[in-house]
């Protein structure tokens, strides 16, 4: 199985280019998925569900040792997997963003995938059929928008009903150290957010996972018998760098940290630089302003069909931009006011903000700052909901 990796080194700076690097002043965390003395015991003689992507990987802490895959580990110690089922961007992480992921083998294990982004976003009764014991361990980047959490629901949805157990390997969350954006109204509630909670959550995958319970999220209030597998040596605050990338179009540090800003670009007529080696780093379009930075899209992997492809697009390079801790609207509102033609937002943009507060406070003209004192209230109310499911400081 060829799996896309780079190696976890010791960090020397959050905003690395790169997704390979993390602090020497900082204790190694470990994951969920290392930490198999955890949880190997819960599925021996069990039939097991993996849901993975490329992320499901274990680091090797010896010089020189590459990860290894979480199926290729638990099938080397004689766990019996049955089936895997793969999210948005398939199994190994390739595919397009809403690109229809179709049900398949693995070219290694022979193992069946099923697809959680195709017919079904949730396991059916009979894909389910036989399984003990389902592994969710999938790397999240915390933004309400990104679809694994989703996937998470879904999949905690149906074990709930068929009485299946379920076990989160626990993960770092890249964007855990704020909490921040407009909380979803449940009137646009989407595959691209289902929960009342802000755009970015500040929880681990873990962490959401019980509080989907706790807050009996699960239709008709059903209950998931759900353990999750704690990481080590982990804070909300700590710095981390992914070892792998977790999806095409988010290819390092910086990406991942400007994701819950430029993702809004999806819903509107300008590009966040899908196309190009810069995604969720720039952004542009033909009609902004003409100045020195301009880009034009070609298609490449995770974005075949992108928006403005051969088209010479003018904008932001916000590669060398200092980390931010809050949801910057900056940018959006900037290119807002650019815009030369009536088209600007599409209908994808309430869902992406849920709720359609933010386009109407852009187009009355608000300020960011503005803007941001609106959702003060909903986010100390979540900030409460949250506090009863961190299992990190």
């Amino acid at each position: 199985m060829n799996f896309q990796l780079i190696s976890c080194a010791q960090r020397t700076s959050v905003q690395s280019s790169q997704i390979n690097v993390q602090s020497s002043q900082q204790l190694h965390i470990t994951t969920g998925a290392e930490r198999t003395d955890l949880y190997l015991n819960l599925l021996k003689g069990k039939n097991v569900a993996i849901v993975g992507n490329q992320t499901s990987v274990i680091e090797k802490r010896g010089k020189n040792q590459p990860a290894v895959h979480l199926v290729d580990s638990l099938l080397a110690l004689q766990i019996n997997i049955i089936k895997v089922f793969a999210p948005e961007h398939g199994f190994r992480g390739k595919a397009d963003a809403g690109e229809i992921i179709k049900d398949g083998f693995d070219t290694k294990t022979g193992l069946p995938i099923i697809s959680l982004y195709g017919n079904n976003k949730k396991p059916s009764e009979d894909q389910l059929k036989g399984i003990d014991v389902v592994v969710f361990d999938i790397q999240d980047v915390g933004a309400r928008f990104y679809t694994y959490i989703s996937t998470l629901h879904y999949v905690m949805e149906a074990c709930a009903a068929l009485n299946i157990k379920v076990i989160i390997l626990d993960r770092p969350n890249p964007n855990g150290h704020y909490i921040d954006g407009p909380v979803l109204e449940i009137a646009h509630k989407s595959f691209v957010g289902m929960h009342k909670v802000p755009v970015v959550y500040g929880m681990t995958i873990g962490e959401y996972g019980k509080m989907i319970n706790g807050e009996k999220w699960l239709p008709n209030k059903l209950i998931c018998d759900l353990k999750v597998i704690p990481l080590e040596n982990y804070t909300h605050q700590t710095a981390y760098s992914l070892p792998v990338k977790p999806s095409p179009n988010l290819p390092n540090d910086k990406s991942i940290n400007l994701y819950p800003s430029l993702c809004f670009f999806e819903g509107t007529t300008v590009s966040a630089g899908r196309g190009t080696a810069m995604q969720f780093q720039i952004y542009g379009a033909p009609f902004l302003a003409k100045n020195e930075f301009s880009f034009t899209p070609q298609a490449n992997e995770g974005a075949k069909y992108p928006k403005y492809k051969n088209e010479l697009c003018f904008g932001e390079d916000l590669r060398s931009a200092k980390k931010r801790s809050h949801l910057d609207l900056s940018f959006l509102i900037k290119a807002y006011k650019q815009n030369s033609s009536k088209e600007f937002f599409n209908t994808f943009f309430t869902n992406l903000a849920g709720t359609k507060k933010l386009q109407q406070q852009i187009e009355q003209g608000l300020t960011s700052e503005e803007i941001r004192k609106t959702w003060k209230v909903a986010i100390e109310a979540f900030k409460l909901v949250r506090e009863q499911y961190l299992m990190y400081d």
